[in-house]
C-alpha cells in the first residue's frame, strides 16, 4: 500500500509539473517577464481561443448588420451605431419616425449571430428633424 501511495505521489507531481510547463508557470519561464513587465499573465489556450472566436463572431454580426441597414432604404444608416457583445446586439442613436426602430430591430434580427437586440434609439423631436 505505502508504495502505490507513493506512485500515486509521483503520478500527482508529474501532472502538477506538465500543467505547469504547459501553462508557462514555472519559475525560470515567468521571472524574466516579471522583472520586465512587473505582472506575469496566463490564459488557458483554448479560453483565449474561445474569446477571439466570440470577438470575431461579434465583429462579423455588427459589420452584417450595418450592411443591411445601408442596403436598405426606408431606414437610417447614417448615425445608427450598432454594438455586438456575446451575439446580443445594442442599437443607439436618434430615428425620425417611431417606425424606423422595429425596421431597424427586425433588421438586426435578421442577421446570423444576432441573440437578441436591444433598443436605445430615440425619435427624433419634430424640430430637430431634417
Amino acid at each position: 500500500m505505502g508504495q502505490s501511495l507513493e506512485s500515486a505521489a509521483v503520478s500527482a507531481r508529474d501532472a502538477v509539473q506538465e500543467k505547469l510547463k504547459s501553462l508557462n508557470l514555472r519559475t525560470n519561464d515567468f521571472k524574466e517577464e516579471l522583472e520586465r513587465t512587473g505582472k506575469v499573465v496566463r490564459r488557458k489556450a483554448q479560453e483565449a481561443g474561445a474569446a477571439i472566436a466570440d470577438a470575431t463572431a461579434d465583429a462579423r454580426t455588427t459589420a452584417a448588420i450595418k450592411t443591411k441597414f445601408l442596403a436598405a432604404k426606408d431606414v437610417p444608416a447614417i448615425g445608427i451605431s450598432v454594438n455586438t457583445t456575446a451575439g446580443v446586439v445594442t442599437l443607439s442613436g436618434a430615428v425620425e419616425r417611431e417606425e424606423e426602430i422595429s425596421k431597424l430591430m427586425a433588421l438586426a434580427l435578421e442577421v446570423d449571430g444576432a441573440r437578441e437586440v436591444i433598443s436605445t434609439l430615440q425619435v427624433l423631436p419634430a424640430a430637430k428633424r431634417k
